[in-house]
Order: structure tokens, then sequence, then C-alpha cells
């Protein structure tokens, strides 16, 4: 049995329909897809399972001959990279419009890669359509296999004859493992490819200047000491008045999915600029979604210091933004790697302290404690105490208490109460729920 999973390539020029072959095979829309050229800029990584066969799947980025645009540019590497990986290679092609100059560059470098492929004609909705195809005999790559992505039509025939490339004895589909799962998440521009990238040490996902790079959530599987994790690269987030392309808008939307299924958020802010409003909105969304939040003060190589900025940087943004105090706060350089690796391992211990179960004993010593030592609030003159609780959930850790009038207790005592859990049972990074219930 192979130590190994096969990996199949999608390839071709920008807008041929590589995305919704992508999701067609996986039968959900994990790309981004829209009739805009070069909205798919990384490499999409997924499984695949058809008729007993396994192998991930690969999305890349619409491939251009170097053209000096500095993405394009980056996006031709990440092709080929992608054809370095594969041990399958799918050319898709656009039957609607015939072969071009790029379909022909595309179908040498393919050739000369000596890896099997298949040659993809997509749009083909209909038998009539088929005809239009007969032009992609010039790329000398045999007979090509006509499908219609959109529709689904001879999407399964491809699969089985992709599966007939693939070498014997892949492995099989793990069974679902829990493991760290990691998003990086920021407004766009702050260097969070980069972060990814520099933690990967490979030219992973695409990296420009140019805000909103990233258009999809990547997955990455990575390990740190022995110990894997997920790590989730995504699109930049903007307030909605900002979100010009609609494109933009789907990439915001699987950015919020990606936030929703993570147990960590990287919160990459710009150095250069600050912690801003948005910044903080973000991370607030994060909270509300009961995820831990690690905030990474980014391009901290670029600023002037001594030894004492850090300190003070600290101090200015939680005396600014008070909601941010119970997260740790890192200053990172992702360009140079300075504590980008840091980031990671504060984000395991957040992701701990995010699963942590107290025993009940022990928070009701913490309640016998509160009680003795801090008077009790009071509400329309009359004072009350919490007299019991538990922890009903982790993930985020989530406290029962019981008290004789819970309606009656006011939101300060209740930012109290969290505040003292953090201290005593060390819950820093993580949102923490309470639930008050009538004794």
């Amino acid at each position: 049995m192979s130590d190994r999973r096969f990996t199949v390539a999608i390839v071709g020029q920008p807008n041929v329909g590589k995305s919704t072959l992508f999701n067609r095979f996986l039968g959900e829309r994990k790309a981004v897809v829209h009739d805009l050229p070069g909205v798919t800029r990384d490499r999409n990584y997924a499984d695949v399972d058809w008729n007993r066969r396994v192998f991930t799947l690969i999305d890349t980025g619409g491939y251009l001959p170097e053209s000096g645009d500095n993405i394009a540019d980056a996006v031709g590497v990440q092709v080929g990279l992608a054809i370095s990986d594969a041990d399958v290679v799918l050319l898709v092609v656009d039957a609607q419009t015939g072969p071009t100059d790029i379909d022909q560059e595309m179908a040498r470098l393919i050739l000369k890669s000596e890896k099997p492929y298949v040659l993809v004609t997509n749009k083909v909705d209909s038998v009539h359509d088929i005809a239009d195809a007969a032009g992609f005999y010039s790329l000398a790559m045999g007979d090509p296999w006509h499908v219609s992505a959109l529709n689904g039509r001879g999407a399964g025939d491809l699969l089985d004859r992709v599966i007939s490339l693939l070498p014997e004895g892949e492995e099989p589909l793990p069974e679902p493992k829990i493991v760290p799962r990691l998003a990086v998440i920021g407004r766009p521009n702050v260097g969070k490819s980069t972060f990814v990238n520099t933690l990967q040490g490979i030219e992973r996902v695409v990296v420009s200047n140019i805000p909103g790079t990233t258009r999809d959530a990547i997955d990455l599987t990575m390990e740190r000491g022995g110990r894997p994790f997920l790590l989730i690269d995504t699109a930049g987030l903007r307030r909605r008045a900002r979100v010009k392309e609609e494109v933009e808008y789907y990439s915001g939307l699987r950015t919020t999915r990606s936030v929703e299924r993570c147990d960590v958020a990287i919160l990459l802010v710009d150095g250069e600029e600050g912690v801003t409003i948005q910044d903080i909105k973000i991370a607030e969304h994060a909270e509300r979604l009961g995820k831990g939040v690690v905030l990474c003060y980014n391009k901290w190589d670029l600023i002037e210091k001594d030894s004492k900025t850090a300190e003070q940087t600290q101090r200015d943004i939680i005396a600014r933004f008070p909601s941010i105090g119970p997260y740790p706060i890192l200053f990172t350089s992702a360009l140079t790697g300075q504590r980008a690796w840091r980031a990671i391992d504060i984000a395991f211990e957040v992701y701990d302290r995010r699963r942590t179960k107290i025993p009940t004993p022990q928070i009701n010593q913490f309640i016998e404690v509160l009680n003795a030592t801090t008077s009790p609030p009071t509400r329309r003159g009359r004072p009350f105490q919490v007299t019991y609780g538990l922890q009903a959930h982790a993930a985020p850790p989530t406290f029962l208490f019981f008290t004789s009038r819970p309606q009656d207790i006011p939101e300060h005592y209740r930012r109290f109460l969290m505040n003292r859990l953090r201290e005593s049972f060390d819950l820093c990074g993580t949102p923490i729920r309470l639930v008050f219930k009538k004794k």
C-alpha cells in the first residue's frame, strides 16, 4: 500500500471552467466560481472518493505565459508546481472558443512532463457541441474527453478515465481525526498569504502586494512538533460598503464559513496602520462564533522600535480596544518569519484552553472564594449571589450558574465573572459563555 495520496491536477487557461469541474467532482461549491477570468489564483486541494478509489484533486489558477503581470506570473508558477506534484494532469479547454496559443503552450508543458494526462473539452453541453471540439486534435494529446462541468454531462465517465490512469495501491481515506483547525484571517493585504507561505516553506499560496489576491479559502495540512493541524488561508474581510466585485462578495462568504469551521482564528493586523475598527469587528465576529483568537501585530520588522515599544504598543491597543484584552497579542513579521511559528504554538495553547473541562468541585470552590471576597451585586436595592455552578460544555467553555434571580444579573457582573474565570482557570484567548438559571 502506498504511503501517500495520489494527486490529480486540473490546469488550463483562465475561464475554461476548471473550478466548476473541481466543484462537480467534489459535489460541493468549495472553489469560488465566476465568469471573471483569473478568479482562482491558488492551488486548492480536496479529496475525492470514486468507485472505491481515492485521490487528491488540485484546482489551479488560470495559466498565462509570462506577461510581466506579477499575479499572472505567480499563478504560472503555481500551475507548474501542480503539474510537477500530480500523478495525473487534466488539461481543461473551452470547446466553444477552440484551441488557443495558450492551450498549445500548456499541451507542450504537459507532454514534456511525461505525466499521464487527459485532454478535457469543457462546455460541451449537448451532442451538437462535439463538432466544435474537433480542432483540439491539433494539440497532439489524443482523443479529447467531452464534458459539461456546469450540468455534469460526461463527468462520471471522466472520473472513470482518471481512475484508470492512477497507479494501484493508493492509501484509503483515513478515519477523520480531531486536529486543531487554525484560520488565518484579517483585512486584505495584511500579510496572510505571506504568513502561510513562511510556515509552509514553499510558495503554496500566491502572494502579491495587490489587495485581494487570495480569492478562495485554502486548507493546508501541516505539523508542528509532531502535532498535526489544519491551517486555513482566507481571503481578506472588508466592510460590505467596500465589496465592489461580486466575486469578492463570494470570497467573503467563504472566509466567513472558514471562520465558522475553525477552532482558533489567527488575526493578522497591519502593524504600519495599527489596529483598526475593522480588525476589532473581525475579532468580535470570531468571538461571537465561539472561536479562540490570537492577534498578530504583523509587519513588525518595518516598525522603528526599542526594548519598550512592544509593551507600550500592547498597552495602547488594550486601552483603545478593551474587548481585545482577553486575547494573546504577538508582534510578528510574516516576511522574515519572526514569531510566525510562535503564533502557531500560542494558537495550540488557545485551542487546548478552549476545550478545557473544569471539574464541578473546582468551580464551586471558585464561587465560594468569590462570594467571600467580593460584595454581591445588587439590582433595585436587592443583593443576590451565585450559589452553585458547573461547566455545561467545552469549545468554547460554557458555564451554568444558579442564582435566585437570574433575570437581574447586571452586565457589568457578567464581565467581572468572565474575567475572574479567565484568571482563575487560565482561559486566555478563548471566549467564555455564561448561562444563569434560577436555583
